[in-house]
């Protein structure tokens, strides 16, 4: 791992909280709720707005208007002219409350200095609702969650932020490519080495990550996200479908219930553990004090079978199942599979023809990179 990527996944967000997502989604650019709260910020008036059930915090309101009318951006903006909160159901379809004072219990602490944004924080932590918080001089919006606090930044501060993170997803992705090559043509030559497989597993988690690190920035974005998305949705084509297959090949058991753990450890370790490759493989069932780089390792098939165009992944499964290694598939006599159930003459044709051109091509990759 170079001390560039290093450097690059230690400034990656953590996993997102998917409760904070739906917050920033529900006032992304696009949404009404969104543009009512641009009416506020540019008009300069500031406001306090707090989205959920009425219900649920009604002990902490004093004073105010009751409403009950339907939201709309024009009446958001009209109602934060008067100095008090402004409460919204929980699916910003009604204004329920204008010009209320919200006393939340003041000995919940606030790291707050502003009153508008100490009570803010005070109601996040005290009750289930979404407070936003718009500053009148500084024209800063404030999103708390829980007590947690998440500044909206601006469209072009996070286009740029965003553009920045898919660069880095598609370098990321383009070393994906290069060890998944190396590691078929070890597969094709019968040369595989645990260090090619974890190569393969840490890089692709790597791309995973990033991309979730893309996909909070397209949910900020809202409908200024569409290209972003496309984009994203093009460079991560494959990668988890691939990863599946390589956990199939290469760890010790070979379940559905172990590919589903794997994934899930992997998943939850931390950005150093990542790079850690005796951490990968205990995950995957080795010794994570055995010597990577001479620990010779045999594919299943599922990986380099699942690439042959058009053949169904039930029967990769079935073929794997009828030879047990990659090797022992590609040495079977045609008769022997086509007698794989789901195969036939026809299609053990196909799989020849499409496994040839795969080596054709992992051939001719290494020979226009030399």
């Amino acid at each position: 791992m170079s001390p560039a990527v290093e450097s690059d996944l230690a400034h990656l967000s953590e996993r997102q909280d998917p409760r904070l997502l739906r917050a920033i989604d529900a006032v992304a650019p696009g949404t009404e709720l969104r543009e009512g709260i641009d009416n506020i910020v540019h008009a300069r008036t500031g406001g306090l707005i707090v989205v959920g059930e009425t219900e649920e915090f009604a002990f902490m309101l004093s004073g105010g208007i009751r409403l009950d009318i339907d939201y709309t951006p024009a009446m958001l903006y009209q109602v934060a002219k008067m100095d008090g909160a402004i409460l919204i159901n929980g699916e910003a379809s009604k204004i329920t409350w204008a010009n209320v004072q919200m006393m939340p219990d003041p000995t919940i602490h606030s790291s707050e200095t502003g009153t508008r944004h100490r009570t803010a924080e005070r109601i996040s932590k005290q009750v289930d609702a979404l407070v936003i918080a718009i500053s009148q001089r500084r024209e800063v919006v404030s999103l708390y969650l829980d007590g947690a606090k998440y500044i909206l930044q601006d469209i072009p501060s996070v286009l740029a932020k965003s553009n920045q993170a898919l660069a880095t997803l598609n370098k990321y992705r383009s070393r994906l490519d290069e060890l998944s090559q190396r590691l078929t043509r070890s597969e094709f030559n019968g040369s595989v080495v645990l260090y090619d497989a974890l190569a393969v597993l840490q890089r692709s988690e790597l791309v995973s990550r990033m991309a979730i690190e893309v996909e909070r920035y397209i949910v900020e974005l809202g409908t200024e996200g569409r290209l972003i998305e496309m984009q994203l949705e093009e460079t991560m084509v494959g990668v988890n479908a691939d990863r599946s297959a390589l956990i199939r090949d290469y760890s010790i058991e070979d379940t559905e219930e172990s590919l589903q753990y794997v994934a899930e450890q992997v998943a939850a370790l931390s950005h150093q553990d990542v790079l850690d490759f005796g951490a990968l493989a205990e995950i995957l069932g080795y010794d994570r004090k055995i010597n990577t780089l001479d620990f010779p390792i045999e594919p299943r098939g599922y990986r380099l079978l699942g690439r042959v165009p058009r053949l169904p992944k039930l029967v990769v499964q079935k073929i794997v199942q009828q030879f047990g290694s990659l090797d022992e598939a590609l040495q079977a006599p045609d008769e022997e599979l086509a007698s794989v159930d789901g195969v036939g003459p026809s299609r053990a044709k196909e799989i020849r023809e499409g496994v040839r051109r795969l080596q054709e091509s992992v051939l001719s990759d290494r020979f226009l990179n030399t």
